[in-house]
Protein backbone atom coordinates (compact mmCIF):
# COMPACT_ATOMS: atom_id res chain seq x y z
CA UNK A 1 0.00 0.00 0.00
CA UNK A 2 1.16 3.60 -0.71
CA UNK A 3 0.54 6.50 1.49
CA UNK A 4 -0.72 8.85 -0.15
CA UNK A 5 0.13 12.69 0.73
CA UNK A 6 -1.51 15.80 -0.75
CA UNK A 7 -2.62 19.11 -0.23
CA UNK A 8 -6.03 20.47 -1.93
CA UNK A 9 -6.24 23.99 -2.89
CA UNK A 10 -9.88 25.26 -4.03
CA UNK A 11 -9.43 28.52 -6.62
CA UNK A 12 -11.36 30.87 -8.42
CA UNK A 13 -11.03 31.14 -13.16
CA UNK A 14 -10.26 34.41 -12.72
CA UNK A 15 -7.24 33.95 -11.30
CA UNK A 16 -6.28 31.13 -13.53
CA UNK A 17 -3.41 33.57 -16.08
CA UNK A 18 -2.17 34.82 -13.00
CA UNK A 19 -1.46 30.98 -11.02
CA UNK A 20 -0.51 29.79 -14.80
CA UNK A 21 2.30 32.80 -14.87
CA UNK A 22 4.08 32.29 -11.65
CA UNK A 23 7.64 31.65 -12.36
CA UNK A 24 7.45 28.07 -10.79
CA UNK A 25 5.17 27.01 -12.94
CA UNK A 26 5.83 29.21 -16.22
CA UNK A 27 9.58 27.50 -16.08
CA UNK A 28 8.45 24.36 -17.53
CA UNK A 29 5.44 23.07 -20.01
CA UNK A 30 3.06 20.69 -17.87
CA UNK A 31 1.75 17.11 -19.14
CA UNK A 32 -1.77 17.24 -19.89
CA UNK A 33 -3.81 14.64 -19.90
CA UNK A 34 -7.61 13.87 -19.92
CA UNK A 35 -8.40 11.85 -17.01
CA UNK A 36 -12.26 9.87 -16.92
CA UNK A 37 -12.93 8.43 -14.13
CA UNK A 38 -15.83 6.15 -12.52
CA UNK A 39 -16.50 6.00 -9.10
CA UNK A 40 -18.34 2.90 -7.43
CA UNK A 41 -20.49 1.45 -4.59
CA UNK A 42 -23.37 -0.81 -3.70
CA UNK A 43 -27.37 0.82 -3.74
CA UNK A 44 -27.01 1.37 -0.24
CA UNK A 45 -23.45 2.78 -0.19
CA UNK A 46 -21.44 0.38 1.66
CA UNK A 47 -18.49 2.22 0.81
CA UNK A 48 -19.21 5.24 1.62
CA UNK A 49 -20.25 4.22 5.17
CA UNK A 50 -16.57 2.90 5.48
CA UNK A 51 -14.78 5.86 4.21
CA UNK A 52 -13.68 3.95 0.96
CA UNK A 53 -13.78 4.88 -2.72
CA UNK A 54 -13.65 2.87 -5.61
CA UNK A 55 -12.43 4.60 -9.08
CA UNK A 56 -11.71 3.00 -12.37
CA UNK A 57 -9.70 5.34 -14.27
CA UNK A 58 -9.31 5.78 -18.32
CA UNK A 59 -5.94 7.69 -19.40
CA UNK A 60 -5.53 7.24 -22.62
CA UNK A 61 -6.18 3.79 -23.63
CA UNK A 62 -5.40 2.14 -20.45
CA UNK A 63 -7.59 2.02 -17.34
CA UNK A 64 -6.40 1.79 -13.93
CA UNK A 65 -8.08 0.60 -10.29
CA UNK A 66 -8.01 2.69 -7.46
CA UNK A 67 -8.82 2.04 -3.88
CA UNK A 68 -8.14 4.59 -1.08
CA UNK A 69 -9.49 4.07 2.15
CA UNK A 70 -10.07 6.96 5.04
CA UNK A 71 -7.20 8.52 6.06
CA UNK A 72 -6.53 11.98 8.42
CA UNK A 73 -7.34 15.30 6.88
CA UNK A 74 -7.71 18.46 8.27
CA UNK A 75 -6.44 22.29 6.96
CA UNK A 76 -6.27 20.83 3.21
CA UNK A 77 -3.81 18.33 3.88
CA UNK A 78 -4.77 14.47 3.69
CA UNK A 79 -2.84 11.21 4.23
CA UNK A 80 -5.14 8.23 3.25
CA UNK A 81 -4.12 4.61 2.32
CA UNK A 82 -4.06 4.34 -1.81
CA UNK A 83 -3.78 1.18 -4.46
CA UNK A 84 -3.65 1.79 -7.86
CA UNK A 85 -2.63 -0.24 -10.98
CA UNK A 86 -4.13 -1.41 -14.26
CA UNK A 87 -7.24 -3.15 -15.67
CA UNK A 88 -9.31 -4.21 -17.67
CA UNK A 89 -12.85 -1.81 -17.42
CA UNK A 90 -15.93 -3.51 -15.55
CA UNK A 91 -13.28 -6.08 -14.10
CA UNK A 92 -12.82 -4.79 -10.43
CA UNK A 93 -10.12 -7.13 -9.36
CA UNK A 94 -9.77 -6.08 -5.83
CA UNK A 95 -7.70 -9.34 -5.10
CA UNK A 96 -4.97 -8.61 -7.32
CA UNK A 97 -4.40 -5.02 -6.38
CA UNK A 98 -4.85 -4.54 -2.66
CA UNK A 99 -2.20 -5.97 -0.44
CA UNK A 100 -4.33 -5.95 2.86
CA UNK A 101 -6.20 -9.47 3.07
CA UNK A 102 -9.14 -8.55 4.59
CA UNK A 103 -9.85 -5.24 2.55
CA UNK A 104 -9.65 -7.09 -0.53
CA UNK A 105 -12.13 -9.47 0.49
CA UNK A 106 -14.50 -7.17 1.50
CA UNK A 107 -14.64 -5.55 -1.40
CA UNK A 108 -14.21 -8.85 -3.41
CA UNK A 109 -17.66 -9.73 -1.57
CA UNK A 110 -19.00 -6.32 -2.27
CA UNK A 111 -18.42 -6.75 -5.80
CA UNK A 112 -21.60 -8.38 -7.65
CA UNK A 113 -23.44 -5.06 -6.02
CA UNK A 114 -21.07 -2.13 -7.10
CA UNK A 115 -22.77 0.20 -9.23
CA UNK A 116 -21.64 3.34 -11.21
CA UNK A 117 -22.76 6.27 -9.34
CA UNK A 118 -20.99 9.44 -10.68
CA UNK A 119 -18.45 10.19 -13.39
CA UNK A 120 -15.78 12.81 -13.57
CA UNK A 121 -14.01 14.02 -16.57
CA UNK A 122 -11.15 16.64 -16.49
CA UNK A 123 -8.19 17.88 -17.98
CA UNK A 124 -4.73 17.43 -15.77
CA UNK A 125 -2.03 20.04 -16.27
CA UNK A 126 0.74 18.71 -14.07
CA UNK A 127 4.64 20.20 -12.94
CA UNK A 128 7.12 17.95 -11.42
CA UNK A 129 8.49 20.32 -8.93
CA UNK A 130 12.08 20.31 -6.50
CA UNK A 131 11.32 22.44 -3.89
CA UNK A 132 12.34 22.68 0.12
CA UNK A 133 14.23 19.26 -0.65
CA UNK A 134 10.66 17.65 -1.96
CA UNK A 135 9.40 16.08 -4.67
CA UNK A 136 6.21 17.73 -5.22
CA UNK A 137 3.70 17.00 -8.42
CA UNK A 138 1.46 20.29 -8.49
CA UNK A 139 -1.79 19.00 -10.52
CA UNK A 140 -4.30 21.56 -11.83
CA UNK A 141 -7.79 20.20 -12.48
CA UNK A 142 -10.33 21.45 -14.81
CA UNK A 143 -13.85 19.50 -15.69
CA UNK A 144 -16.81 18.63 -13.91
CA UNK A 145 -18.31 15.63 -12.48
CA UNK A 146 -21.91 14.24 -13.72
CA UNK A 147 -24.18 11.81 -11.93
CA UNK A 148 -27.64 10.41 -12.43
CA UNK A 149 -29.34 9.35 -9.60
CA UNK A 150 -31.42 6.22 -9.32
CA UNK A 151 -35.22 6.84 -10.70
CA UNK A 152 -34.03 10.21 -12.44
CA UNK A 153 -35.81 10.83 -15.96
CA UNK A 154 -33.67 10.46 -19.41
CA UNK A 155 -31.55 13.47 -19.71
CA UNK A 156 -31.89 14.24 -15.80
CA UNK A 157 -28.17 14.73 -15.11
CA UNK A 158 -26.54 16.83 -11.91
CA UNK A 159 -23.32 18.67 -13.07
CA UNK A 160 -20.45 20.54 -10.69
CA UNK A 161 -17.31 22.06 -11.81
CA UNK A 162 -13.79 20.76 -11.00
CA UNK A 163 -11.33 23.27 -10.49
CA UNK A 164 -8.94 22.62 -8.11
CA UNK A 165 -5.38 22.62 -7.39
CA UNK A 166 -3.68 19.79 -5.97
CA UNK A 167 -0.12 19.68 -4.59
CA UNK A 168 1.28 15.81 -4.16
CA UNK A 169 4.26 15.16 -2.13
CA UNK A 170 6.17 12.37 -4.07
CA UNK A 171 9.07 12.61 -1.46
CA UNK A 172 10.34 14.99 1.32
CA UNK A 173 9.37 16.84 3.99
CA UNK A 174 5.48 17.52 4.65
CA UNK A 175 6.44 20.95 5.70
CA UNK A 176 7.54 21.78 1.55
CA UNK A 177 4.31 21.23 0.86
CA UNK A 178 2.51 24.27 2.57
CA UNK A 179 5.97 26.00 1.22
CA UNK A 180 5.15 25.78 -2.11
CA UNK A 181 1.15 26.12 -1.65
CA UNK A 182 2.78 29.67 -0.06
CA UNK A 183 5.05 30.46 -2.74
CA UNK A 184 2.35 29.97 -5.44
CA UNK A 185 -0.26 31.83 -3.10
CA UNK A 186 1.94 35.00 -3.46
CA UNK A 187 1.12 35.27 -6.95
CA UNK A 188 4.02 35.97 -10.17
CA UNK A 189 5.42 38.92 -7.87
CA UNK A 190 5.78 36.93 -5.22
CA UNK A 191 3.84 39.46 -2.80
CA UNK A 192 0.40 39.37 -0.85
CA UNK A 193 -1.02 42.13 -1.73
CA UNK A 194 -1.17 40.58 -5.27
CA UNK A 195 -1.51 36.99 -4.27
CA UNK A 196 -3.78 34.32 -5.28
CA UNK A 197 -6.59 32.75 -3.56
CA UNK A 198 -5.56 29.47 -3.03
CA UNK A 199 -8.03 27.86 -0.03
CA UNK A 200 -7.31 24.80 1.58
CA UNK A 201 -10.39 22.06 0.98
CA UNK A 202 -10.80 18.97 2.61
CA UNK A 203 -13.51 17.53 0.53
CA UNK A 204 -12.38 14.81 -2.15
CA UNK A 205 -13.51 14.74 -5.83
CA UNK A 206 -15.23 11.24 -4.40
CA UNK A 207 -16.87 12.67 -1.36
CA UNK A 208 -18.67 15.91 -3.90
CA UNK A 209 -19.59 13.22 -6.19
CA UNK A 210 -21.17 11.46 -3.56
CA UNK A 211 -23.12 14.54 -2.07
CA UNK A 212 -24.23 15.36 -6.28
CA UNK A 213 -25.13 11.84 -6.45
CA UNK A 214 -27.14 12.66 -3.09
CA UNK A 215 -28.75 15.70 -4.02
CA UNK A 216 -26.97 17.25 -0.71
CA UNK A 217 -24.64 20.23 -1.18
CA UNK A 218 -22.69 21.21 1.78
CA UNK A 219 -24.87 22.52 4.55
CA UNK A 220 -23.14 24.63 7.60
CA UNK A 221 -20.48 22.63 9.69
CA UNK A 222 -21.48 22.21 13.03
CA UNK A 223 -18.55 21.57 15.30
CA UNK A 224 -17.58 17.82 15.46
CA UNK A 225 -16.76 15.65 18.97
CA UNK A 226 -12.94 15.46 19.61
CA UNK A 227 -11.32 12.64 21.46
CA UNK A 228 -8.36 13.66 22.80
CA UNK A 229 -5.87 10.47 24.31
CA UNK A 230 -5.97 10.90 28.04
CA UNK A 231 -1.90 10.26 28.43
CA UNK A 232 -1.49 12.59 25.23
CA UNK A 233 0.73 15.86 25.63
CA UNK A 234 -0.60 18.93 25.73
CA UNK A 235 0.71 20.55 22.72
CA UNK A 236 -0.92 17.69 20.37
CA UNK A 237 -3.65 18.21 22.04
CA UNK A 238 -3.62 21.62 21.17
CA UNK A 239 -2.52 20.60 17.33
CA UNK A 240 -5.68 18.30 17.40
CA UNK A 241 -7.81 20.73 18.67
CA UNK A 242 -7.07 23.65 16.59
CA UNK A 243 -6.96 21.39 12.96
CA UNK A 244 -10.93 20.57 14.35
CA UNK A 245 -11.78 24.22 14.63
CA UNK A 246 -9.92 24.74 11.14
CA UNK A 247 -12.31 21.94 9.54
CA UNK A 248 -15.33 23.54 10.54
CA UNK A 249 -13.85 27.00 9.56
CA UNK A 250 -13.08 25.98 6.02
CA UNK A 251 -16.17 23.79 5.58
CA UNK A 252 -18.15 26.95 6.18
CA UNK A 253 -15.99 29.68 4.04
CA UNK A 254 -15.73 27.02 1.11
CA UNK A 255 -19.84 26.48 1.42
CA UNK A 256 -21.01 30.13 1.74
CA UNK A 257 -18.29 30.85 -1.27
CA UNK A 258 -20.06 28.58 -3.84
CA UNK A 259 -23.49 30.63 -3.37
CA UNK A 260 -23.89 32.95 -6.29
CA UNK A 261 -22.88 36.39 -5.31
CA UNK A 262 -26.12 37.84 -7.06
CA UNK A 263 -28.42 35.85 -5.83
CA UNK A 264 -30.20 35.87 -2.35
CA UNK A 265 -28.17 36.10 0.96
CA UNK A 266 -26.84 32.39 1.55
CA UNK A 267 -27.99 30.60 4.53
CA UNK A 268 -26.67 32.51 7.89
CA UNK A 269 -25.99 29.45 9.27
CA UNK A 270 -22.66 29.44 7.37
CA UNK A 271 -21.15 32.81 9.12
CA UNK A 272 -22.41 31.99 12.53
CA UNK A 273 -20.62 28.80 12.42
CA UNK A 274 -17.33 30.16 10.67
CA UNK A 275 -17.65 32.59 13.93
CA UNK A 276 -17.91 29.72 15.76
CA UNK A 277 -15.55 27.96 14.38
CA UNK A 278 -12.99 31.16 14.85
CA UNK A 279 -14.00 31.62 18.76
CA UNK A 280 -13.63 28.23 19.46
CA UNK A 281 -9.74 28.67 17.59
CA UNK A 282 -9.33 31.57 19.80
CA UNK A 283 -10.39 29.70 22.71
CA UNK A 284 -8.17 26.73 22.73
CA UNK A 285 -5.15 29.10 22.45
CA UNK A 286 -5.88 30.55 25.18
CA UNK A 287 -6.26 27.65 27.32
CA UNK A 288 -3.14 25.87 25.82
CA UNK A 289 -1.25 29.17 25.99
CA UNK A 290 0.73 27.54 28.91
CA UNK A 291 2.57 25.08 26.66
CA UNK A 292 2.29 27.45 23.42
CA UNK A 293 5.79 29.12 22.32
CA UNK A 294 4.81 32.93 23.36
CA UNK A 295 5.30 34.46 19.91
CA UNK A 296 3.19 31.78 18.56
CA UNK A 297 0.16 32.23 21.12
CA UNK A 298 0.17 36.12 20.41
CA UNK A 299 0.50 36.58 16.44
CA UNK A 300 -1.95 33.38 15.94
CA UNK A 301 -4.43 35.05 18.94
CA UNK A 302 -4.72 38.38 17.12
CA UNK A 303 -4.62 37.24 13.74
CA UNK A 304 -8.03 34.87 13.82
CA UNK A 305 -9.39 37.62 16.42
CA UNK A 306 -9.36 39.68 13.39
CA UNK A 307 -10.32 37.27 11.03
CA UNK A 308 -13.72 37.03 13.83
CA UNK A 309 -14.40 40.73 13.67
CA UNK A 310 -14.81 40.73 9.53
CA UNK A 311 -17.66 38.88 9.74
CA UNK A 312 -19.32 40.05 12.99
CA UNK A 313 -20.76 42.57 11.42
CA UNK A 314 -22.39 40.70 8.95
CA UNK A 315 -23.63 38.28 11.50
CA UNK A 316 -25.17 41.39 13.69
CA UNK A 317 -27.85 42.17 10.74
CA UNK A 318 -28.32 38.09 10.00
CA UNK A 319 -29.56 37.91 13.45
CA UNK A 320 -31.46 40.96 13.61
CA UNK A 321 -33.33 40.66 10.47
CA UNK A 322 -33.80 36.79 10.43
CA UNK A 323 -34.45 36.15 14.07
CA UNK A 324 -35.96 39.36 15.74
CA UNK A 325 -37.43 42.22 13.19
CA UNK A 326 -40.35 39.43 12.07
CA UNK A 327 -41.11 38.73 15.64
CA UNK A 328 -41.17 42.91 16.13
CA UNK A 329 -42.61 44.14 13.11
CA UNK A 330 -46.28 44.95 12.18
CA UNK A 331 -47.80 46.30 9.04
CA UNK A 332 -47.69 49.16 7.32
CA UNK A 333 -45.96 51.53 4.82
CA UNK A 334 -43.67 52.06 7.83
CA UNK A 335 -42.93 48.60 8.66
CA UNK A 336 -41.99 47.84 4.76
CA UNK A 337 -40.01 51.33 4.87
CA UNK A 338 -37.22 49.84 7.93
CA UNK A 339 -37.55 46.43 6.61
CA UNK A 340 -36.27 47.62 3.58
CA UNK A 341 -33.56 49.74 5.39
CA UNK A 342 -32.68 46.51 7.38
CA UNK A 343 -32.83 44.39 4.40
CA UNK A 344 -30.17 46.99 2.78
CA UNK A 345 -27.71 46.97 5.24
CA UNK A 346 -27.54 43.18 6.05
CA UNK A 347 -27.16 43.20 2.61
CA UNK A 348 -23.76 45.64 2.59
CA UNK A 349 -22.52 43.90 5.59
CA UNK A 350 -22.81 40.31 4.20
CA UNK A 351 -21.06 41.67 1.14
CA UNK A 352 -18.60 43.19 2.92
CA UNK A 353 -17.54 39.49 4.57
CA UNK A 354 -17.53 37.97 1.49
CA UNK A 355 -15.26 40.30 0.08
CA UNK A 356 -12.60 39.53 3.62
CA UNK A 357 -13.28 36.03 2.44
CA UNK A 358 -11.77 36.39 -0.97
CA UNK A 359 -8.79 38.45 -0.13
CA UNK A 360 -5.66 36.03 -0.90
CA UNK A 361 -4.54 36.71 2.60
CA UNK A 362 -7.51 34.75 4.28
CA UNK A 363 -6.47 32.01 2.68
CA UNK A 364 -2.44 32.52 2.97
CA UNK A 365 -3.23 33.28 6.94
CA UNK A 366 -4.77 29.74 6.81
CA UNK A 367 -1.92 27.85 5.18
CA UNK A 368 0.91 30.00 7.16
CA UNK A 369 -1.35 28.51 10.33
CA UNK A 370 -1.47 24.52 9.26
CA UNK A 371 2.27 24.87 8.66
CA UNK A 372 2.63 26.25 12.02
CA UNK A 373 1.06 23.93 13.76
CA UNK A 374 3.10 21.21 11.70
CA UNK A 375 5.89 22.71 13.00
CA UNK A 376 4.80 22.62 16.90
CA UNK A 377 4.14 19.05 16.30
CA UNK A 378 7.61 17.70 15.14
CA UNK A 379 8.72 19.40 18.36
CA UNK A 380 9.58 17.12 21.34
CA UNK A 381 7.58 17.25 24.72
CA UNK A 382 8.70 19.46 27.57
CA UNK A 383 9.93 17.68 30.49
CA UNK A 384 7.85 17.59 33.37
CA UNK A 385 4.50 18.53 31.73
CA UNK A 386 1.43 17.33 33.64
CA UNK A 387 -1.22 14.49 32.69
CA UNK A 388 -3.57 15.90 30.37
CA UNK A 389 -6.21 14.53 32.18
CA UNK A 390 -5.20 16.33 35.30
CA UNK A 391 -4.41 19.68 33.83
CA UNK A 392 -7.74 19.65 32.02
CA UNK A 393 -9.25 18.69 35.58
CA UNK A 394 -7.79 21.59 37.07
CA UNK A 395 -8.04 24.09 34.30
CA UNK A 396 -11.73 23.61 33.75
CA UNK A 397 -11.75 24.43 37.76
CA UNK A 398 -10.08 27.31 37.56
CA UNK A 399 -12.33 28.49 34.60
CA UNK A 400 -15.18 27.87 36.83
CA UNK A 401 -14.23 30.43 39.22
CA UNK A 402 -13.53 32.90 36.81
CA UNK A 403 -17.11 32.35 35.62
CA UNK A 404 -18.14 32.62 39.62
CA UNK A 405 -16.81 36.12 40.09
CA UNK A 406 -18.41 36.99 36.56
CA UNK A 407 -21.73 35.55 37.75
CA UNK A 408 -21.39 38.34 40.67
CA UNK A 409 -20.45 41.03 38.84
CA UNK A 410 -23.45 40.70 36.56
CA UNK A 411 -25.63 40.97 39.20
CA UNK A 412 -25.26 44.64 39.07
CA UNK A 413 -27.49 43.74 35.69
CA UNK A 414 -25.31 46.67 33.44
CA UNK A 415 -25.05 45.50 29.87
CA UNK A 416 -21.31 45.31 29.97
CA UNK A 417 -20.89 42.91 32.98
CA UNK A 418 -23.49 40.49 31.39
CA UNK A 419 -21.70 40.52 27.73
CA UNK A 420 -18.90 39.91 30.30
CA UNK A 421 -20.24 37.03 31.86
CA UNK A 422 -21.64 35.89 28.60
CA UNK A 423 -17.90 36.06 27.27
CA UNK A 424 -16.53 33.41 29.88
CA UNK A 425 -19.79 31.13 29.40
CA UNK A 426 -18.66 30.75 25.79
CA UNK A 427 -15.13 30.25 27.15
CA UNK A 428 -16.09 27.54 29.41
CA UNK A 429 -18.28 25.44 27.27
CA UNK A 430 -15.42 25.45 24.43
CA UNK A 431 -12.84 24.23 26.83
CA UNK A 432 -15.19 21.76 28.24
CA UNK A 433 -16.35 20.35 24.55
CA UNK A 434 -12.38 20.22 23.73
CA UNK A 435 -11.50 18.07 26.87
CA UNK A 436 -14.64 16.42 27.63
CA UNK A 437 -13.22 13.12 26.52
CA UNK A 438 -10.44 13.73 29.12
CA UNK A 439 -14.02 13.85 31.95
CA UNK A 440 -15.92 11.53 33.35
CA UNK A 441 -19.53 11.73 32.25
CA UNK A 442 -21.15 13.88 34.71
CA UNK A 443 -18.59 16.65 33.99
CA UNK A 444 -18.93 16.96 30.54
CA UNK A 445 -21.80 19.46 30.67
CA UNK A 446 -24.51 21.41 32.03
CA UNK A 447 -27.58 22.35 31.35
CA UNK A 448 -27.18 25.34 33.44
CA UNK A 449 -24.59 26.70 31.11
CA UNK A 450 -26.47 25.92 28.37
CA UNK A 451 -29.38 28.20 30.14
CA UNK A 452 -27.47 30.85 31.20
CA UNK A 453 -25.44 31.28 27.45
CA UNK A 454 -29.09 31.22 25.90
CA UNK A 455 -30.36 33.83 28.20
CA UNK A 456 -27.23 36.10 27.93
CA UNK A 457 -27.20 35.38 23.88
CA UNK A 458 -30.70 37.09 23.79
CA UNK A 459 -30.23 40.04 26.13
CA UNK A 460 -26.87 40.83 23.84
CA UNK A 461 -28.87 40.12 20.71
CA UNK A 462 -31.56 42.88 22.33
CA UNK A 463 -28.42 44.92 22.72
CA UNK A 464 -26.59 45.02 19.53
CA UNK A 465 -30.26 45.47 18.19
CA UNK A 466 -30.26 48.26 19.66
CA UNK A 467 -27.60 50.10 18.39
CA UNK A 468 -28.20 48.96 14.92
CA UNK A 469 -31.20 50.18 14.71
CA UNK A 470 -29.69 54.14 16.15
CA UNK A 471 -29.83 55.36 12.39
CA UNK A 472 -32.95 53.28 11.43
CA UNK A 473 -36.00 55.32 9.51
CA UNK A 474 -38.20 56.83 11.95
CA UNK A 475 -41.05 56.28 13.31
CA UNK A 476 -41.01 52.36 12.71
CA UNK A 477 -36.78 52.18 13.94
CA UNK A 478 -38.11 53.93 17.34
CA UNK A 479 -40.56 52.01 18.06
CA UNK A 480 -38.96 48.89 17.46
CA UNK A 481 -36.34 49.99 19.82
CA UNK A 482 -38.71 50.95 21.98
CA UNK A 483 -39.96 47.02 22.37
CA UNK A 484 -36.27 45.77 22.40
CA UNK A 485 -35.97 47.75 25.35
CA UNK A 486 -39.45 46.12 27.18
CA UNK A 487 -38.19 42.76 25.90
CA UNK A 488 -34.68 43.45 27.80
CA UNK A 489 -36.55 44.01 31.12
CA UNK A 490 -38.73 41.20 30.72
CA UNK A 491 -35.72 38.81 30.39
CA UNK A 492 -33.60 40.62 32.52
CA UNK A 493 -36.34 39.39 35.47
CA UNK A 494 -34.80 35.62 34.59
CA UNK A 495 -31.38 36.66 35.37
CA UNK A 496 -31.26 36.08 38.86
CA UNK A 497 -32.77 33.15 38.95
CA UNK A 498 -30.57 31.68 36.00
CA UNK A 499 -27.57 33.15 37.77
CA UNK A 500 -28.25 31.07 41.53
CA UNK A 501 -28.56 27.88 38.76
CA UNK A 502 -25.27 28.88 38.05
CA UNK A 503 -23.41 28.95 41.22
CA UNK A 504 -25.28 25.89 41.65
CA UNK A 505 -23.35 24.32 38.92
CA UNK A 506 -20.19 25.72 40.08
CA UNK A 507 -20.20 24.96 43.44
CA UNK A 508 -19.97 21.14 42.19
CA UNK A 509 -16.30 22.02 40.47
CA UNK A 510 -14.98 22.87 43.92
Amino acid sequence: MAQETELKLALFTRDLPRLLAHPLLAAQEPQRQRLLNTYFDTPDLALMRQRIAVRERRVGRRTLLTVKTEGASAGGLSRRGEWEGPTQPGELDFASLVDSAALATALTGLRPRLVPLFRTDFTRRSWQLKHGGAHIEVALDEGHITTRPAGARPGDTRRELILELELELKSGPVDALLDLAHTLALGPQGWSAQGIWLYPSDRSKAERGLALFLGQPPGPLREAPLKLPADGDPVQAFCATALACLAQLQGNVLALLQTPEAGPLPDPEYIHQARVALRRLRTGLRLFRPFLPRRFSAHWSAHWQAAAGQLGDARNWDVLATTWLPQLLGDGRQTETLTRWVTQMRHEANQRARQALLEPAFALGQLAFVRALLALQGRAPRAGQPALTEWAHATLQQRHRRLQRAVRLAARQAASERHALRIELKKLRYAQSFLSSLLPPQRRGSGSLKRAQELLGTLNDFHTAELLLADAPAPAGQKVIGRLQELTAVHLADLPGVQQQLLRAIATWD
